[in-house]
């Protein structure tokens, strides 16, 4: 995962957004232990607060739960929440940049063309 503080995205809701892909890619599984709080913030180099904010975040969405002397761990659905989360995520992000182009007053075939030029930068990586 990584964070970009240029973002205009908060960074615990990178960080929830990160969980979130992970898990919806399987790269963590049900019942699969995430890193805990302070592992993640010394791995992004961010305030232990910030981790702790996002971790609340996917853990009353259902994404994970907390286990007693454990840690928490991916919820026994986290996969299909991950999944319906990052839809919602994506589909919020165009909603968000198409009311930025409208803002400027780019016409729909413009905005397309934009996202058709996003997909492919994408694709490209």
């Amino acid at each position: 995962m990584r964070i970009e503080p240029d973002n205009p995205v908060p960074i615990f809701q990178q960080i929830a957004d990160g969980i979130r892909a992970a898990v919806a890619a399987g790269v963590y599984r049900p019942g699969d232990l995430i890193p805990s709080v302070r592992q993640q913030a010394l791995a992004l180099v961010v305030n232990p607060n910030t981790v702790q904010r996002a971790y609340e975040q996917i853990e009353r969405e259902g994404l994970v739960e907390s286990r007693k002397g454990t840690g928490m761990v991916v919820s026994p659905d986290g996969l299909a929440r991950a999944r319906d989360g990052a839809g919602n995520a994506v589909r919020a992000a165009f909603v968000q940049g198409i009311a930025l182009g409208k803002a400027a007053g780019m016409s729909h075939v413009a905005i397309d063309r934009v996202y058709r030029d996003a997909w492919d930068e994408a694709a490209a990586r």
